[in-house]
């Protein structure tokens, strides 16, 4: 005969809390205390202490700050300024169709081509930009007059204005350097998106057009974008051939009126606000071409302020809970 037992919970003992009531019991918020940074602050400390001191340097210095005020928008130097913008986007547009054709002339099988798409880069990368804008300037003293049968014939001195030195020193030295960033986004395509393209009947040319460059254009764009900004600031140097661009402009100004720093920073004003705009759209121009490559676009710098605005709003107040 079987014992029954009892199937009644056995009565807890004296001071125990029962499993179910525990389990509904909340437990208690945990206090976070932040780690404190000490060094952080000391050096953001001794970083603001240097600046002050800079600012202060600044402004004990004989700096006349209300010429640069003055000088700012004045229609000289605004008239350099856009001078300045000419001959960058008109360099750097020849310098990168420039560049594309001498990359698929390094690329080639030809060892013609190949031989002398190299040593064009190997010139122009290895001469400074200063040296060939002053070759360029002096191309008259061994080529007096400038004669192409049957085309063209007039004295050099007329040809070489100070704007064409200075295209053509810019935008020649500027395709060796986009040749290079050519070649590296052409080679960073896959080889059997070639392979496909001539199993498909396509030429040499009609594949490079249609499916390498696009392709390769996401590699190409971001470099090209410093190489832009880079131009605006190099485009200073064409002060060698007498261009009238901002820095020469500048320069007039400050040497009749006696404020030649007051002037250089009004030339570096305008150089740090064409570069700061060019820059934006180089972030938006990479971030679009991107779109293809990653699976989240980074946020924009108007979408991170409203991200971090939206992360204090929400930040518990009182501590973290568990």
């Amino acid at each position: 005969m079987t014992d029954k037992f009892d199937k009644a919970p056995a009565a807890s003992p004296a001071g125990q809390v029962s499993v179910s009531k525990a389990a509904t019991t909340a437990p208690e918020n945990i206090k976070a205390i932040p780690v404190r940074h000490v060094g952080r602050w000391i050096s953001g400390v001794v970083v603001i202490g240097l600046l002050v001191a800079l600012g202060y340097a600044f402004s004990q210095g004989n700096i006349q700050w209300h010429a640069v005020g003055d000088k700012l928008f004045d229609s000289t130097v605004i008239a350099g300024a856009g001078r300045t913008l000419l001959i960058s986007i008109l360099a750097m547009v020849l310098g990168v169709i420039l560049g594309v054709v001498l990359a698929v002339m390094r690329l080639s099988k030809n060892p013609v081509t190949s031989w002398v798409a190299w040593l064009y880069i190997w010139f122009f990368r290895g001469t400074p930009v200063y040296v060939q804008l002053l070759l360029w300037f002096n191309l008259a003293l061994i080529f007096p007059i400038l004669n192409i049968p049957f085309i063209y014939k007039d004295e050099m001195t007329d040809v070489m204005t100070p704007f064409m030195c200075a295209l053509l020193g810019l935008a020649l030295n500027e395709a060796a350097y986009m040749a290079e960033i050519c070649r590296a986004g052409i080679q960073s395509v896959d080889e059997g998106q070639t392979e496909a393209s001539h199993a498909l009947g396509m030429t040499q040319a009609k594949t490079m057009r249609r499916v390498v460059l696009p392709q390769a254009l996401r590699v190409i764009i971001p470099p090209t974008g410093n190489e832009f900004i880079n131009m605006l600031k190099t485009s200073s140097l064409v002060y060698a051939v007498t261009y009238n661009e901002l820095l020469r402009s500048t320069s007039q100004i400050g040497s009749t009126s006696y404020a030649v720093m007051e002037m250089l920073f009004v030339a570096s004003i305008w150089y740090i606000v064409m570069t700061s705009v060019f820059s934006i759209g180089q972030y938006y121009l990479e971030r679009r071409y991107a779109r293809g490559s990653l699976r989240s676009l980074p946020l924009t710098p108007w979408q991170r302020v409203k991200a971090n605005l939206a992360g204090f709003s929400n930040r518990p107040s009182g501590g973290v809970s568990a």
